[in-house]
Order: C-alpha cells, then sequence, then structure tokens
C-alpha cells in the first residue's frame, strides 16, 4: 500500500531547509506580534493565531508586516512585525503557526521546524500577560564554557507552564553578551567558515590588514588561533597589535582568547546562526584544520564543550520560540571592555581595522538584536544597510558603503529602549553613551554621560514603578568595586573590567541623585547581568523615611561562571569589611544609601553570591515589590531563592 502522505518539496528536506533559524519571538503586546528569522531565500510566508476560545486569525506577510534583507547568496534575514486591529487576549494561550506557500501547498512549523514543538502538542505557542509581573532575565551566554546551558531550563519551565498560561512569564530578558564575538572556541569559528561558505554570506575588503578581504581572511594560516598576526607589521602598529589580542596593557580586544575574534560581517551573522539555532549545524560537517600540538590539544577540549552546547540548541531554539526575548548590548556582544575608557576609543576607531570589526559586531547586532526590540527606532538606518546589501557583486560588498553604514551606526544616539508594560520596562544603553574622563583618558568612563542620565530621569518622573534593565550591576559587590578602583588609579583599569557605575564620580553622583528624586518612582527593580555571578540587595535612601525602594537583582551567567575559589574568597571579604553596619560604607560613593544582601537558599555560612550558570526569575506584586526572587540552576539543581535576613 502505498503512502498518502504527500512528500514535502525537495527546499523542505532536511539537507535542503528553507529556514535557518527562527523563528525568534521578540517583542509581544496585544496590539503587536514581533519576530525575527533567517531563511534560505525570500519566502511567501502566512501568520496563524489560535487563541484558546476564540477563531483563528490569519494574516499574509506582506510587505507592510515583513522586511526580508538579503545577507547572502542563499540567506535573507526576515523581521516580522505585524499591528493587530483587534488586540489578543492577555493571559491566555495563543498557539501559533507560520506557514510557508510553497508550489500550491502550505508548509506550517511542523512540517520544516518541529523541532520548536513540543512533544504531544501540535504548535507552539504563546501568552500575551497583562502584566510583567513574572520575569526571566538572565546574560553571558558563551557557547564553549563547560557549564550548562540556562535557555534548555527556560524550555522545561515553559513546557510546565502550558497548562496554566496564569504561570507563563511575561518575557525574558537578555541583559548582554547574548554572543561573544571577542572569544570564539576553534570549533566554532571552522563552523562558522563552514556556514559563510554554504550560504554565500557576503564578504567584504578589509583595510589595514595583512589580507585584503574576508575571502583570504578564511584561508590565511594565522585566522584561527593567531589572528593577531593578521596586523601589518609596521612600527606604528605595534602597540596596536599588542593592544588588541591581549596583550600586557590590554586597551583594545582585551580578552585573552581574541585570538579567534570575529572580523567580517559573514563571520558575525554566521556566529548568530549557530548560537540560536540547531539547523546550520546540520548542513555542514567542520573538520579540524592543520594546528600545532598546544593548539590541537585546544581545540578538542573546546570540541567537547561545543558539543555539550549543540545537544542543548534544539530546546533552546523551543524557548527562544515560546517566550519573547528582550535584547540589550554588553561588551562581549561587541568587544572585551567595549568603550571602557576615552583612550581605549581613540585607540579602537583610530585604526581602520578595528573600527571595521567594530561595526560589524554592532551591524550584526541591530540586524540581530535590536531591530527585534523596537522596529520603529531604526527605520532612518535602514535604508543605508540596504543599499550596502544590494551593493554586493561577486559576493563581496561596497568597500565605501560598508564604511559609511559604519560610520552611522557608531555615532548612533541611543541603542537604549522603554516599553509601554505595566510596570514601565526601561532598558539602558550603557556602552555608547559614556561619561568619559577629561582629566586622564586611561580613567574609566562613566556607564552614561550626563544627557543619557538626563534622558534616563525623564523616563522614570511621576512612575508609581519601574522596571530598568542594565548591563551592569548599578549596585554591585562593594569590594571588587574597590579593587577595580585601586588598579583605575594605578592606570591599569583594562586588566580588571573596571566597568561599573561607580568608577565614574561624576555618573555614579548623577545616578544616585536621580533616585533621591522626589518625582521618581517609589519602587524599582533593577535587572542587570555581566559578573558572572548572581545575587539580590534591597537599597534604601537613608535619611528618607518614605524614600524609594529599590531592588538590584543580577543574574549571570545563562551559560558562564565566576571562578569558583576566587569568588568564595571575594564574598567572604566583603561580608567582613562591608557589612551594613561596617564603617568602610562611608568611604564609598555610595554612603547615603543603605544596601541589604538578600541571602541565597543554599547559603551555608552567610554567602551573598550564587555561582552557577542558570536563568533568573523575579516575580512582582501589584506595587511592583518582589515577591519572590530566584535562580533557576541550569545543571538541575534545586533553584536557589533570594531572602531578605535581618543582620
Amino acid at each position: 500500500m502505498q503512502n498518502s502522505v504527500t512528500p514535502a518539496p525537495p527546499s523542505l528536506q532536511a539537507d535542503m531547509p528553507l529556514v535557518l533559524a527562527g523563528p525568534l519571538l521578540r517583542r509581544l503586546e496585544p496590539d503587536r506580534l514581533v519576530m525575527w528569522m533567517v531563511t534560505r531565500e525570500s519566502l511567501s510566508l502566512h501568520m496563524s493565531l489560535y487563541p484558546e476560545g476564540e477563531s483563528p486569525r490569519l494574516f499574509a506577510l506582506d510587505g507592510g508586516r515583513c522586511t526580508p534583507l538579503r545577507i547572502g547568496s542563499s540567506a535573507w534575514l526576515q523581521l516580522i512585525d505585524i499591528r493587530l486591529d483587534a488586540p489578543l487576549p492577555t493571559d491566555t494561550l495563543i498557539e501559533y503557526d507560520l506557514s510557508i506557500l510553497l508550489e500550491g501547498k502550505a508548509f506550517g512549523i511542523s512540517d520544516w521546524a518541529p523541532h520548536l514543538i513540543h512533544e504531544g502538542f501540535n504548535r507552539p505557542a504563546f501568552v500575551v500577560r497583562s502584566r510583567y509581573d513574572d520575569l526571566l532575565h538572565g546574560s553571558c551566554r558563551k557557547p564553549h564554557h563547560a557549564s550548562a546551558d540556562g535557555l534548555v531550563v527556560v524550555d522545561a519551565l515553559i513546557k510546565r507552564a502550558r497548562a496554566t498560561p496564569a504561570q507563563w512569564p511575561a518575557a525574558l530578558i537578555m541583559s548582554g553578551d547574548q554572543v561573544y564575538a571577542d572569544d570564539v572556541a576553534g570549533p566554532t569559528l571552522v563552523a562558522i567558515h563552514a556556514l559563510i561558505r554554504l550560504l554565500g554570506l557576503y564578504g567584504e575588503c578589509l583595510e589595514g590588514a595583512v589580507v585584503a578581504n574576508s575571502d583570504e581572511l578564511m584561508a590565511h594560516p594565522a585566522t584561527y588561533y593567531r589572528r593577531e598576526a593578521l596586523l601589518p607589521a609596521f612600527k606604528s602598529n605595534e602597540a596596536l597589535r599588542e593592544r588588541f589580542f591581549g596583550g600586557a596593557e590590554k586597551p583594545v580586544f582585551t580578552t585573552a582568547n581574541a585570538h579567534n575574534h570575529l572580523v567580517s560581517f559573514a563571520e558575525v551573522i554566521a556566529m548568530y546562526l549557530l548560537v540560536w539555532s540547531p539547523v546550520p549545524w546540520r548542513l555542514i560537517e567542520p573538520e579540524m584544520p592543520q594546528l600545532d600540538a598546544k593548539m590541537a590539544q585546544r581545540y578538542a577540549h573546546e570540541a567537547q564543550c561545543m558539543d555539550a552546547f549543540r545537544h542543548g540548541l534544539p530546546a533552546a531554539a523551543r524557548a527562544l520560540a515560546h517566550l519573547p526575548a528582550l535584547m540589550i548590548f554588553d561588551d562581549h556582544d561587541i568587544t572585551d571592555d567595549w568603550n571602557l575608557s576615552a583612550r581605549w576609543e581613540h585607540t579602537a576607531y583610530g585604526h581602520p581595522f578595528s573600527r571595521r570589526i567594530i561595526g560589524n559586531a554592532l551591524l550584526g547586532y541591530l540586524l540581530c538584536q535590536a531591530w527585534g526590540n523596537a522596529p520603529e527606532d531604526y527605520a532612518s538606518l535602514l535604508p543605508a544597510i540596504q543599499a550596502l546589501m544590494a551593493s554586493a557583486e561577486q559576493g563581496q560588498l561596497a568597500c565605501p558603503l560598508h564604511d559609511r553604514v559604519v560610520d552611522d551606526l557608531l555615532r548612533w544616539g541611543d541603542w537604549g529602549y522603554v516599553l509601554p508594560t505595566e510596570p514601565t520596562l526601561l532598558v539602558l544603553d550603557t556602552r555608547t553613551r559614556r561619561w568619559r574622563s577629561e582629566s586622564n583618558l586611561s580613567r574609566p568612563s562613566g556607564l552614561m554621560d550626563w544627557e543619557a542620565l538626563t534622558d534616563f530621569q525623564q523616563h522614570l518622573l511621576d512612575q508609581p514603578s519601574v522596571i530598568i534593565v542594565s548591563p551592569a550591576p548599578m549596585f554591585g559587590v562593594k569590594l571588587i568595586e574597590t579593587v577595580q578602583r585601586v588598579f583605575s588609579w594605578l592606570g591599569q583599569s583594562l586588566l580588571v573590567d573596571a566597568e561599573n557605575w561607580m568608577a565614574h564620580r561624576g555618573a555614579a553622583q548623577v545616578m544616585l541623585n536621580i533616585f533621591r528624586h522626589t518625582r521618581t518612582p517609589g519602587n524599582y527593580v533593577i535587572l542587570s547581568g555581566d559578573v558572572h555571578y548572581s545575587f539580590a540587595y534591597e537599597v534604601r535612601i537613608r535619611g528618607r523615611v518614605e524614600g524609594p525602594r529599590l531592588w538590584q537583582i543580577t543574574s549571570s551567567g545563562i551559560k558562564n561562571e565566576f571562578p569558583r575559589r576566587l569568588l568564595d574568597l571575594f564574598d567572604r571579604l566583603n561580608r567582613w569589611l562591608y557589612s551594613p553596619r561596617s564603617p568602610l560604607n562611608w568611604f564609598t560613593k555610595r554612603r547615603r544609601v543603605r544596601v541589604q544582601p538578600w541571602l541565597p537558599s543554599r547559603s551555608q555560612s552567610g554567602e551573598r553570591l550564587w555561582n552557577g550558570s542558570g536563568i533568573g526569575r523575579v516575580r512582582l506584586d501589584a506595587a511592583g515589590r518582589p515577591v519572590r526572587i530566584e535562580q533557576i540552576n541550569a545543571d538541575g539543581s534545586a533553584p536557589v531563592t533570594f531572602d531578605p535576613v535581618r543582620e
């Protein structure tokens, strides 16, 4: 008996998938739905929504609802932005399907991405929450770190919540380092190059390097683990060579593992595809290049870590298809210590090679992260980017246009955004609007300058409560901040990543004054990442009985951890030296606030910091105050809750 099921067209077969990544659910409101995906060709798409208890809603994704951008001979980035005339029901399960119209037939997600559907169900789903009172948050997802992936536990959480939509989190806040452009494993870089060739991702010219273009970059013997050798061998570039790739002074490209730093736009795009989707990995067969014995050993270790990461990718992709993910960059999305000091900026942007590398990472961030946060904010940048992609001849982008796009991105005013949620969600750009030191160019810059902080305050005025996303914690570990401050005095701020809100006197003073303003909210929740450990503080303004209450809640990393013994030492010393009653507190910039740690439930000796990859979860009451703060561990152990303790 013949099988009566109509076979899928050739382009939907496993060896030739049309959809390479996504859809990722990016922004979700009762009257708006934003999704991101990458396909192998321009497609005719239809969206179907199935609210529980209602008739289906069907949408043809025409030019007004889907913006395609060709980024290679066989790669199209698609941003779907649907504005709804009739609002979707809130706090209700809504299944959805995204159909590809091909050869007169419609093929749904179950045909071309079955890994995005939980077992026992027919479609992916989402819930439009009426309040942002239940949020997941995290940062720092380093693919080749030995720890487990926190996005995998998000998938398990969503599957459990499917029967009870009221327990569905409102959003996943990703507060930085969604990718590591500056710290790439050898096997990942090999996979990136294989994917670039397969998809024909556009190449580019490269000025100020030994190689003339990105094709030569991939073929050069130094492209794996020795990219510092690609700088010109001129005396004027000797300092830049050391500073680019992990030398002692480290002003530019400072991570110790930057020898595989992403360079080209194609490499950045391929990296996003490989960390967000299992599909590209099925299309390529990376092979270890010729390496010396030491590098071959490192490659083998990294390959084991990447195999574990790849194993969890279907679950991670499924989580991102069910929960709206709101994103903001931190340094590793672009490069380590990005804009840390005025001298760093002068060095990095003054050389055409480093300027292009930073610009390419920022262009990748715009297309893969920022665009989905607030599509309307970047409408003025899109025509130039579309012209750049259309300029590709024989697979290479026009160099003058490329330089102009990079210039536009580096001049862009503000990458932060505000969502009209309840409470209001305010996401801060703490990387490109820096308060630079005028007295010493090597001193750390403030995370936001006067103008940016003024804008920040305007968004806060007269709000009853606000959720703030600051990639770096506004209130961090005082001992670690003190160590960073000492190194900054010695002119070595880049050695210790001296990037905290208190590192710059002017920015710290203005930020604290904003919280003391009488018209700012009564309750703030500050969500942060960056530091590779998790903690929770309650902060009170000294001298004001009815002053605002703040909660600093930090979750880091999604797939990263702090060196365990070193963090234990810092935690112990910090408790001894900076307890709430310690007089040393009066020698810090936070002497006008009282910081009360909330202790992790698995604390054995009063530890305040939790070290373990995973995802944070915070639930708020009607006034915007936390009623439960927890860290869901990626290793499968019991979640850790943070609870207030009187000292």
